[in-house]
């Protein structure tokens, strides 16, 4: 985190040296992609195209997650750790029940540490929630996480099946509670339960997606609830920077987004611990 190192003194360089982003999406026309999400034709995100901007992040380990426009073929994945390194790199997949599990060992051999549900638009998901808790007990053997990206409605539709499963989860972009009210709706006050029994995790990232406000006033509306999960979860947090910024027809400045963080999260000791220390922990770097 380019800020997290200097602004405040009460961290070192060196121990922000292994700082994370994680997530990232890697679209290479080398892989040919199989549903029609994300428009990704007007821009190259490509593993080169990535390192151009990892510096301004602040980073050097990255979680890239298999965007749905390649349903279950992670292959795009595996190849962006290996450019990456397997010692700086990590994977989250996409997979269905008919998963072998010769399939599945070698996919945490290339590095993927997890299994995504991108479920908040069924319409262009490649899996469904009625897969979720078979697939838990299939991962759990290999201490996976499931990676949730569901709105603040279908969190509180399925939590007694987030209940039942064995593994970690963790939810993406803030749990998607909506603006207005967040921390009232009845999803925040599961995820503060989960975060605080340690089943969960929550990603500070893709502030846009939920903010009204827009890049010029950097996501403000955001801050309130960004700072209410950073002063009740500190250890349970993990950053990300969302690149390349799908949902964006102009992405925002690298330096702009990882300085994000530094406004929520105060002193370098808890930026340290969400960038370096808790995303060891969750991807074992």
């Amino acid at each position: 985190m380019s800020q997290a190192t200097h602004s405040s003194g009460d961290v070192s360089a060196d121990s922000m040296a292994s700082a994370c982003d994680t997530h990232i999406h890697i679209f290479d026309r080398r892989f040919p992609e199989t549903l029609a999400a994300d428009d990704m034709s007007r821009v190259s995100a490509t593993v080169d195209d990535y390192r151009r901007v990892q510096p301004a992040f602040g980073t050097s380990r990255t979680v890239v997650v298999t965007p749905r426009n390649y349903d279950i073929d992670n292959a795009v994945t595996l190849d962006a750790i290996r450019q990456l390194g397997a010692d700086r790199a990590r994977g989250i997949a996409t997979v269905r029940p008919d998963v072998s599990d010769a399939q599945l060992e070698t996919l945490h051999a290339g590095g993927i540490r997890g299994i995504r549900f991108t479920l908040y638009t069924p319409e262009h998901a490649p899996t469904d929630f009625d897969m979720v808790e078979t697939l838990a007990h299939r991962v759990h053997e290999l201490g996976w996480h499931l990676q949730l990206h569901w709105t603040a409605e279908q969190i509180v539709q399925h939590s007694a099946m987030l209940d039942r499963v064995p593994t970690a989860f963790v939810f993406d972009h803030f749990a998607r509670l909506p603006l207005q009210d967040a921390l009232a709706h009845p999803a925040c006050r599961l995820v503060e339960q989960w975060l605080a029994g340690g089943r969960a995790w929550l990603k500070l990232s893709a502030p846009y997606l939920d903010s009204l406000v827009g890049a010029a006033e950097s996501y403000a509306d955001i801050d309130a609830m960004a700072r209410h999960w950073v002063s009740v979860a500190p250890e349970r947090l993990v950053w990300g920077s969302d690149w390349p910024h799908t949902t964006l027809r102009r992405s925002p400045a690298a330096g702009a987004i990882s300085a994000k963080l530094c406004d929520w999260a105060g002193t370098g000791l808890i930026r340290q611990r969400i960038l370096v220390d808790n995303a060891a922990t969750l991807y074992g770097f």
